[in-house]
Parts: C-alpha cells; structure tokens; sequence
C-alpha cells in the first residue's frame, strides 16, 4: 500500500485521526495528575511525553488544542507543577477511561477509581497505584502556530517509584514496573524485553 498526501488529506476524519495516531507504533503512556487552585483534582491519560534533556532533567508533551474543559492544562497554567503516572495491566481500562470528557470540576481519580497520592509541599497529585511516579514543574510553554498545539517543557523534581525498578547503572526497568504502553489512542499492550546493547562504536 501506499498513502500520499492526497490520499491522507482525503481521508475521513475519524479514519485519518486513527491512522495517525498509531503510524509511528508503541509509545509512552502516562497519566497526567495536576489540580486547580479551589483543589480539585484532575487526571488524564496522554501518550505524547518525550525525553528532553537530563541536565536538567526535562521532559515534554503535547497539547492538542485549547478547548473549555481542557482542565489539565489549566490547572498546570494555575500551579506550575503536575506529575506522570506510569499505566499498569490491571487497571489500564480504567486509566482509559480517564480520557472521556468529563464536565469541568468533575476529578477523574474519583471517577475512575484511581487513589491521590500528595507529596508535601507539591501541590499535584500522583497516582498512588502507579510503580512510577514523577512530579514536574513548568519551564516553558511552546505556541506551534502550524496545528494551535502547545508543547509543555517540565523539569523533574521528584522520582518515586517502587523497590527493585532502577538498576546499578541508573537504567530504569519498565518491564520490572509492569509499565503499559499504547499505540494509536486505544490498543494497549504490555511489552518483552529483547535485551540491553552496549553502547554502538563504529569498528
């Protein structure tokens, strides 16, 4: 098969917001836990964080966008600190269901089953559930007049997560975190491992 740009522009919008979606394969999966400044909490569920930089430790993500109940970003605007929560396979259908649009000051952790975990004086909620926890605070906000999406810069101040999940070295164990991953926006899967390679020199 092959898709030019007349065939992906004559697509039919659900078809093409589909095939998008899952083109570039597994992804990272996380929920977002921030809270407004009345303390209502909100959780969504997002697949597009991307590792910046690790000195400082910063990680991005997308924001498709603005609409009136896009209550996570607001409340990231409101108090510059949210957290991600990694996705494990007994609840992953719950954590689903945090993506439905749920009225404005409704919290998805209620909603969905899902227990807040606060770590003073960090305002955002974590996912107590969740093997790995990170909390960040807000470093930049990138306008991409091409699609009116956003990418939010974060910086990691906090890392919990469970006992036995990093190794000697620092590497970070998902398939020992149980960490789900997505492709697209609603087929979930847990992963094998293949193997850790030694750093690739030219011979």
């Amino acid at each position: 098969m092959n898709f030019n740009q007349s065939h992906i522009s004559a697509m039919e919008k659900r078809y093409r917001t589909t095939f998008i979606n899952s083109l570039p394969g597994y992804k990272s999966l996380h929920m977002l836990g921030t809270v407004n400044k009345e303390g209502i909490s909100n959780l969504g569920l997002f697949n597009s964080i991307f590792h910046v930089g690790a000195n400082p430790p910063l990680l991005g993500m997308v924001f498709r966008p603005e609409s009136n109940d896009h209550d996570s970003l607001e409340n990231i605007i409101q108090t510059k600190e949210y957290t991600l929560n990694n996705v494990l396979p007994e609840w992953f259908k719950q954590a689903h269901q945090t993506s439905a649009r749920f009225p404005s000051g409704v919290s998805e952790f209620e909603s969905c089953g899902f227990k807040e975990f606060y770590l003073d004086p960090f305002k955002a909620p974590f996912v107590a559930q969740a093997s790995i926890k990170i909390g960040l605070e807000l470093r930049e906000i990138i306008d991409l007049s091409l699609n009116n999406t956003k990418i939010l810069i974060g910086e990691i101040v906090h890392v919990l997560m469970d006992d036995g999940i990093v190794a000697g070295d620092g590497y970070v164990d998902h398939i020992k975190a149980r960490t789900v991953t997505v492709t697209g926006l609603d087929s979930y899967f847990t992963t094998e491992h293949l193997g850790r390679l030694a750093c690739a020199k030219f011979a």
